[in-house]
């Protein structure tokens, strides 16, 4: 392949109404890479979305094709989800987190996109004063996007800079207005592959109490900290969690991921029983309903989908009673990441690349999902164009909420040795560029 021309590239984004490329959202920047393989005649490395690189649990699918041959594609699924789902929700959560959760508080939606974005604005309603949600960034682009959708108000600080001890002084600095209804992140973290700590979490709990704000932990790469073996059920070390320090918290766990279900759409809110239960008086003014939990199933999901896939529902019941009685071990599936990130970041190192984000707490960054890129003292923009135009597709750091310039990477379809060879020789090309 040889390299597009900065005219070539100018032109795709003109026509497509992108005046800087470097804040396209993940679908956008695809678009872009489409547009652009058509002028280069060949396939791009794509780096840019984490679509699962590994075929689906067949658990799943077999429970799903029961599931559709015995009717229920004609019927709506309930609204709470069904009940083999909640109760093997509610093992699951049990069995890799030790957090015990009534099985009423499983409540499946379409995707965590869903569950993130409908459990936000709940939270925005809850009291007039808090009108403000909280990111802990870097973090999922869209994530960010979601507030605005809907006219929330938000504030994001990148976590990198306030581990350990300073965390607590910077959350208090955002929280102290009492503005803020709720607090959103992921762990491990996407984009940085940031674990947050024991420590952390019991901040981030106890300030979710003292100003009674609502944790919203995103565990989409849940027990991918492949330093530690988190794959044994009922058995610690257990995913590390914000729901053992506060009741005020819910936890979003998808299938996309863990069981390479994406394209199902499925996942499960859990709702700490406390505040499922908790009354709320402005819900119960606008909706006639007080219960959080209720409220949420009731309303915000009822209204945004009538309800999540029935079929896909029984999948992940399925997937996750396999993964409690340990006869699917998910964890051990999900190492080839671990695998791919390895030898895909020797490849950047080995052409000059630098992780932006490379220390966690006192360790280095463990290989996973994703890990973070730059390249001398290049841009955001400067480093999207250059990958562009060299047949590689990632998304820029300043879309996550992030101060520092660089690419996030994403491994998951560095899937045969033809796509690493690619990685190396599109690298080449665009180190090129700039010798």
């Amino acid at each position: 392949m040889k390299a597009l021309t900065q005219e070539q590239l100018d032109g795709v984004l003109r026509e497509m109404d992108v005046e800087d490329v470097s804040r396209t959202t993940i679908r956008h920047c695809s678009a872009i890479a489409a547009e652009l393989e058509k002028i280069a005649g060949e396939k791009f490395t794509h780096l840019e979305i984490g679509v699962p690189g590994l075929p689906p649990c067949s658990i799943g699918i077999e429970a799903q094709k029961k599931a559709l041959d015995s009717g229920v594609a004609s019927i709506y699924p309930p609204i709470y989800g069904v009940p083999e789902l909640k109760q093997n929700g509610s093992r699951f959560v049990k069995a890799f987190l030790n957090t015990d959760i009534n099985p009423k508080g499983i409540i499946p939606t379409t995707g965590s996109m869903q569950g993130a974005f409908t459990m936000a604005l709940q939270c925005g309603q809850l009291d007039p004063k808090k009108d403000t949600i909280l990111f802990l960034c870097p973090g999922f682009p869209p994530h960010g996007r979601q507030p605005d959708v809907v006219g929330m108000k938000q504030v994001w600080f990148d976590l990198y800079k306030y581990r350990g001890e300073k965390l607590r002084a910077k959350m208090e600095s955002c929280m102290a207005g009492g503005n803020i209804c709720a607090i959103l992140y992921s762990n491990p973290n996407n984009p940085t592959w940031v674990c947050l700590t024991e420590d952390e979490l019991k901040t981030i709990g106890g300030l979710a109490d003292k100003y009674d704000a609502i944790v919203i932990e995103d565990l989409a790469y849940l027990c991918m900290d492949f330093r530690h073996d988190l794959s044994k059920p009922f058995e610690a070390p257990y995913q590390p969690t914000v729901s053992h320090y506060t009741d005020n918290y819910v936890l979003l766990i998808s299938g996309s991921k863990i069981f390479s279900y994406a394209g199902e759409r499925i996942a499960i809110a859990c709702i700490s029983d406390k505040l499922f239960k908790r009354d709320y008086p402005e819900l119960r003014r606008r909706y006639h309903i007080g219960s959080f939990g209720d409220c949420f199933a009731l309303i915000f999901l009822y209204i945004s989908s009538s309800g999540t896939s029935h079929s896909a529902q029984h999948a992940l019941a399925a997937m996750l009673e396999a993964a409690c009685d340990g006869r699917y071990d998910f964890v051990k599936e999900m190492r080839e990441y671990g695998k791919r990130s390895k030898r895909s970041r020797d490849i950047f190192y080995k052409h000059g690349f630098h992780l932006v984000y490379d220390r966690d707490g006192d360790s280095p960054i463990s290989d996973g999902f994703f890990y973070t890129i730059e390249y001398k003292n290049l841009t955001n923009r400067q480093m999207m164009e250059g990958f562009l135009r060299c047949g590689l597709v990632a998304i820029a750091l300043n879309t996550t909420g992030s101060d520092q310039d660089g690419l996030r990477i994403c491994v998951s379809r560095l899937n045969t040795e033809e796509d690493f060879q690619k990685l190396d020789e599109h690298l080449t090309l665009f180190t090129s560029l700039y010798e």
